[in-house]
């Protein structure tokens, strides 16, 4: 069988969420922060990249740990740090920039940005210093936070910002003042006195010695969306910066909180007009789908798109462990049409493929991209308390396992899509606290096969043939099991 890629692209173990991805030279890095398996609280680890030749996706390559966060000031007052972004300099050397958190992200709104420096792309990288002002104290103008930045053709534009309300705040009052007092690290006078908001998407421009502030900051977005085609999918974190031809393209997380969207202008600091939504992990607003139908727990999500080989990806990060804090990296194909949209792409298993998996061989269960009891909430920076199907791990004997746990009745594991020749055998690796069956089913066609389940305690395999036609399919498992059972592997034969 051909070497193949799947979402999650990187290995089971790694968990490298808010990917920021970059062309340099002649192989794309991921530069992301990095949670830890079943963690407590997020980006626990210190940063790790990871790359792949721009020509073969389906062979990514650990770089090692390229920064500590011991080696910044903050630490360890506030130890984690948060989604990074790396830029190439004028100098040729290679600059990352990411703040600083305590626990739950107490304290990441507080500032500066920090930067640290290497000469090459994989790093390592050391401490360089905070982004100041010309005088030289730290710039928190607004609430320095998720830097993107960019290279535009010799000036470096860096863009920050957060924004957790919106409209609501015509009554704003003494309570107001200090939750956001509390929450932003400044003083009632610095929040009143902003002009607008301190809440909102900035841009400044950096000089030669990429820390002082040479321009701005200025507002990209209207705080007050009203009337301004951003009501829906406001700005909420996760500034990005991407520009294609002679468009700036501002992608951001929206304060729906599980979607990535994307504004557009012809300047890099104004003007923005919101363009749509590129991909929600839940798959919501894919054909009418609405919030209480998502496919996945969902939860923040964080990313970028990168032209690669000539094809356009956006990366993001999905779900684990019923929690916010073990995200996985993931990556679809997109199209940016000749007016400049960029159509809403769904969740799949095959990712970076270049199209569907062969259904041939052996897969993890983890690769399914939906996975939905058909209540799936919306977990946003906490552990979901109620058993809820999902991906997880245990150890036993120093080996790991890693497998959907609290498949309930009438839940769903989907996995898009394989390629299938029309004569396959499907084996399933599992385990359950009750006798029951999986329907095997097509979007179209309905039920293609029944696999038998049997209570067992420990891992067990049940077979059936399909009934697919020759051709590309989607896989859906529904558990008709009147119990939880456990779904480790899927092979083909």
């Amino acid at each position: 069988m051909k070497r193949q890629v799947y979402n999650p692209f990187l290995p089971l173990s790694e968990y490298i969420p808010d990917g920021e991805p970059h062309v340099f030279g002649d192989r794309v890095y991921l530069y992301g922060s990095h949670d830890k398996e079943g963690g407590e609280t997020f980006c626990m680890l210190d940063y790790t990249v990871w790359s792949a030749l721009v020509n073969d996706l389906t062979d990514w390559r650990c770089e090692g740990i390229s920064y500590r966060a011991e080696q910044d000031p903050a630490y360890p007052e506030r130890p984690y740090m948060y989604a990074p972004d790396v830029v190439r300099g004028n100098d040729g050397r290679y600059y990352l920039y990411y703040c600083m958190s305590g626990d739950k992200g107490q304290g990441g709104y507080h500032g500066p940005i920090s930067a640290a420096v290497g000469d090459s792309p994989a790093g390592p990288f050391s401490y360089l210093g905070f982004v100041r002002n010309q005088d030289g104290s730290p710039m928190l103008k607004y609430v320095p936070f998720d830097p993107g930045v960019i290279n535009d053709d010799g000036v470096i534009r860096l863009y920050y910002g957060t924004q957790y309300d919106y409209e609501e705040r015509s009554g704003f009052n003494e309570k107001l003042l200090n939750e956001e007092v509390n929450m932003f690290g400044k003083t009632a006078d610095e929040i009143t006195g902003t002009k607008e908001s301190v809440m909102g998407a900035n841009m400044l421009v950096l000089d030669e010695d990429m820390l002082t502030v040479k321009e701005g900051p200025v507002r990209i977005i209207p705080y007050r969306v009203r009337n301004t085609g951003f009501e829906a999918h406001p700005f909420f974190e996760g500034s990005s910066i991407r520009k294609i031809g002679n468009l700036y393209y501002f992608i951001y997380s929206s304060q729906q909180n599980d979607e990535l969207c994307y504004a557009v202008s012809r300047h890099p600091d104004r003007g923005f007009r919101f363009g749509g939504v590129i991909i929600n992990t839940g798959d919501v607003g894919l054909e009418g789908r609405n919030r209480h139908e998502r496919l996945n727990l969902t939860g923040t999500t964080h990313g970028s798109i990168e032209q690669i080989n000539g094809k356009w990806y956006v990366f993001y990060h999905r779900l684990t462990h019923r929690s916010d804090y073990s995200r996985q990296a993931c990556a679809e194909e997109i199209r940016i049409l000749p007016n400049g949209s960029i159509p809403q792409v769904e969740v799949t298993s095959c990712g970076l493929n270049g199209g569907a998996l062969l259904a041939e061989g052996s897969y993890p269960a983890a690769i399914a991209c939906n996975i939905t009891n058909g209540m799936m909430p919306h977990c946003s920076n906490g552990i979901f308390p109620a058993p809820l199907p999902a991906v997880t791990h245990t150890e036993t004997d120093g080996e790991t396992e890693r497998y959907i746990e609290n498949i309930t009745e009438r839940s769903l594991i989907g996995f898009k899509y394989f390629q299938f020749k029309g004569d396959e055998k499907l084996t399933v690796t599992y385990r359950s606290n009750a006798r029951g069956h999986f329907f095997v089913l097509d979007e179209e066609t309905g039920s293609v096969g029944k696999l038998v389940i049997k209570k067992t305690d420990t891992w067990a395999e049940a077979s059936c043939r399909l009934d697919f036609s020759a051709g590309v399919h989607p896989l859906y498992l529904v558990s008709m099991v009147p119990g939880n059972a456990e779904l480790l592997s899927l092979r083909f034969s």
